[in-house]
């Protein structure tokens, strides 16, 4: 079935992506965080002890599974091309750069999705920020830029990263290797095979529609073309159903799980993963799924949103959600400390570096 045919084919893949969300979050995966690429390579990343935040470390199998359903999807369709060669220190400092920002934020485009149709109106605010930095993205794109062109490699260079996938999740449980948290987000999940199953379907169906949340933002701004919008808003309705009829829909500022209503910093958050996904082609979910159907440049992308993970957890960078007063406990206002602050503005500024400087025209 090709979901990319017309709108009607491509709200059906976004009513099934919803779908698997909504089955994944009443499976046990953490509220209004059913499916968050950025989230869920943290916890992996958390789980391989490249970070010690205890309270997000588990290996999630939705990671692996849209890793691996995109492959197998691209395999079966013909669609599976190795290729490699295009700019890939600068996608490195890219995908570093977007989990920085969704870490700032804490969500990344999908999650931001996912909270809006939960009611979270902090995700509203980072949505302002987002198609902003889409938006700045499309002027870099109008100038010129461009990351070069990839060339066709050998087969085997694009499975490396499937291949991988699949030796982490034998691992994870075959071994004692990996830690796992005890309490927080990163103890909460649906069941392994379900949550793999659940990826591996998410992955298959992103790859057939070619879902990418920065890509819809720039798709209608650079071509007035809502196609991929579609994808968007068939989520956010499956969502939105299911939070209200699972009591989860909660329309405030406050009282959201893991979320913070510092909004300058959720906006420029957002704004640099954005403008980052412009650059780099794609947003985290179409990262992962291009690395899966053998795009090694975005398998590249995908070591630095796991790189960028463990720093922002190792050095002070990542926000922390909001909580109210306790008996033992102050209130906690969330969002970014200094050090995060600090990082948000250099990766925008090296953002603005990357994608306007003035390119040798010999390139």
């Amino acid at each position: 079935m090709n979901l990319t045919a017309n709108k009607k084919t491509l709200a059906l893949s976004g009513v099934l992506l919803g779908a698997i969300a909504a089955v994944l979050a009443y499976m046990g995966n953490p509220k209004n965080m059913a499916m968050c690429i950025a989230c869920f390579i943290r916890d992996t990343a958390g789980a391989m002890k490249l970070h010690q935040a205890a309270v997000v470390q588990y290996v999630r199998p939705e990671i692996i599974g849209i890793i691996c359903g995109a492959f197998l999807i691209a395999v079966v369709t013909k669609e599976y091309r190795s290729t490699a060669g295009s700019s890939p220190m600068v996608r490195f400092v890219l995908g570093m750069i977007m989990m920085i920002g969704s870490l700032a934020f804490l969500g990344c485009p999908l999650r931001m999705v996912l909270r809006m149709a939960a009611g979270d109106l902090n995700a509203y605010v980072a949505l302002i920020g987002f198609v902003a930095g889409v938006f700045t993205g499309t002027l870099a794109l109008k100038r010129g830029f461009s990351l070069g062109r990839a060339y066709t490699v050998d087969k085997a260079s694009g499975t490396i990263l499937p291949i991988a996938m699949v030796v982490l999740f034998v691992l994870s449980l075959t071994t004692t290797l990996f830690v796992s948290s005890e309490k927080g987000p990163g103890s909460m999940h649906a069941p392994v095979f379900i949550a793999l199953i659940g990826g591996l379907l998410f992955g298959a169906i992103a790859q057939k529609c070619r879902s990418c949340f920065a890509g819809c933002v720039r798709d209608i701004i650079l071509m007035k073309n809502f196609d991929l919008l579609t994808i968007v808003g068939g989520i956010f309705v499956v969502m939105v159903i299911y939070n209200i009829a699972t009591g989860n829909f909660n329309l405030s500022f406050t009282g959201q799980p893991v979320a913070h209503a510092q909004h300058i910093w959720n906006i420029l958050g957002m704004y640099a993963v954005g403008f980052a996904a412009v650059l780099a082609g794609g947003c985290p979910l179409r990262q992962l799924v291009l690395a899966g159907q053998g795009s090694s440049d975005s398998a590249v992308t995908f070591l630095g949103l796991f790189v960028g993970a463990a720093f922002c957890h190792n050095f002070g960078l990542a926000g922390v959600a909001a909580a109210a007063a306790t008996a033992d406990a102050p209130a906690v206002a969330g969002g970014p400390g200094i050090n995060g602050q600090v990082a948000v503005i250099a990766c925008i500024v090296i953002l603005f570096i990357i994608g306007f400087m003035p390119k040798n025209k010999k390139n």
